[in-house]
């Protein structure tokens, strides 16, 4: 086989000409922003929402697979902690891309203009679905996401100055206590942001949908980053074929678990057959949206399955990457059929201010990642997995000591 099909083995790349693209994407984006809240301000704001919970789900992805690393106290996956640390500090920035939601949220939420006292649903629904529960949980989110991702890659940080072990015990318990406080702000988030546009909905399973499809599109960003890093030379050396088969086999992984919840969430609505439920899905299988439906079955599901299922290719960096941009269309495609169909009852539709609001968060979001990137080791320096990662056998210090030194010999 060709090494040039080996995503470890593959030459040096250039990325200087890719360096002005952030700013490019910020200046067009924020043009676009502008003219669009002057022609269109709820337009604009289903826009913005759409693109800020695409993105939201980088910095749940990296915050998760951070703490995840922690938990099982993986060592395979102790070169691109560092990658995963910087994407979940990315969620601290998400509270000032959240202030045009707050801005425009009457025009987003229609239930934030009712009167529960005249309405059923979300008379029940109180005092969660109210303008106060609206706000408060917004900050409660980003309290926690602001503080966990944040003093994780602290410690992290500490410990290559140190590599003191007691940086390696307060992360794990971080991740011990940020891993409920993950599941409930990302629960939250999905249910009061997104969900929340048909508030008579009821759904246990929205955000388990959220969680999956978030992590399964960050490891394919997480692949490319880590390819593209050891194609520089920053991870030469520590990044080997097993590292990426091993990251590969979880994107894998997670294929099937978004797959598995997706379908049980239909199907669970579809067998019970409650109007209060099942007009989530009737709505979208109207016009257009039947068809971003079977995009989302066929090319989110079975596509990267297909793409994934042998062992081999999940060295390929020439079969890989092409199939993790898809993995960013199909997270967009999956983004939009949750968010639009409420301002866009009759079919999907991509409008130039949605593409302008991706551009100017994803430029936002790219530069100030490769600024941490930049400011910082690209991975841990002295954590103590990293011998065993790089297959390096480290004698305990009772095997180098002389046998006098133990008691003597008798």
């Amino acid at each position: 086989m060709s090494s040039v099909n080996h995503a470890t083995d593959s030459p040096s790349l250039d990325l200087s000409k890719w360096r002005p693209v952030p700013n490019i994407l910020i200046g067009v984006g924020a043009l676009l922003a502008v003219v669009g809240v002057i022609y269109d301000p709820r337009l604009f704001a289903f826009s913005w929402l759409q693109a800020y919970m695409f993105f939201l789900s980088y910095g749940f992805g990296g915050w998760f697979l951070t703490m995840l690393h922690h938990l099982v106290d993986a060592s395979w996956s102790v070169p691109i902690r560092r990658i995963n640390e910087h994407l979940g500090c990315l969620l601290k920035w998400m509270a000032l891309f959240f202030i045009p939601i707050a801005l425009f949220a009457t025009k987003i939420y229609p239930w934030m203009t009712l009167d529960p006292a005249t309405n059923h649903e979300l008379h029940l629904k109180l005092p969660l679905f109210s303008q106060v529960g609206f706000y408060v949980v917004a900050l409660f989110n980003f309290a926690v996401w602001w503080y966990f991702p944040a003093k994780l890659r602290e410690a992290s940080l500490r410990q290559d100055q140190t590599g003191a072990a007691e940086c390696t015990f307060k992360m794990r318990k971080l991740s011990y206590v940020g891993i409920f406080l993950f599941a409930v702000s990302l629960t939250l988030g999905a249910m009061m942001w997104v969900k929340a546009l048909t508030f008579q909905w009821f759904s246990t399973m929205y955000g388990v949908y959220y969680f999956a499809d978030s992590v399964w599109v960050t490891l394919a960003t997480v692949y490319l980053i880590a390819s593209i890093l050891k194609r520089t030379g920053s991870l030469d050396g520590v990044m080997s074929e097993n590292h990426f088969y091993l990251l590969g086999s979880l994107w894998f992984a997670f294929t099937v678990f978004y797959g598995y919840v997706h379908f049980m969430q239909y199907f669970i609505i579809w067998n019970a057959n409650m109007p209060e439920e099942t007009f989530w899905y009737v709505l979208r299988e109207k016009g257009a949206w039947w068809s971003i439906g079977m995009v989302i079955v066929f090319g989110h599901f079975f596509v990267p399955f297909l793409g994934l299922l042998r062992i081999d290719v999940k060295n390929w960096l020439w079969w890989m990457a092409p199939l993790a941009v898809w993995a960013w269309l199909m997270r967009f495609c999956d983004e939009s059929y949750n968010v639009m169909p409420a301002l866009r009852p009759n079919g999907f539709e991509l409008h130039w201010l949605d593409l302008g609001c991706l551009a100017l968060i994803g430029g936002c979001l790219a530069k100030l990642f490769l600024k941490d990137l930049n400011s910082h080791p690209i991975y841990p320096q002295k954590d103590p997995r990293m011998a065993e990662t790089l297959g390096v056998y480290v004698a305990p210090l009772s095997e180098k000591r002389p046998v006098a030194a133990r008691g003597g010999a008798k």
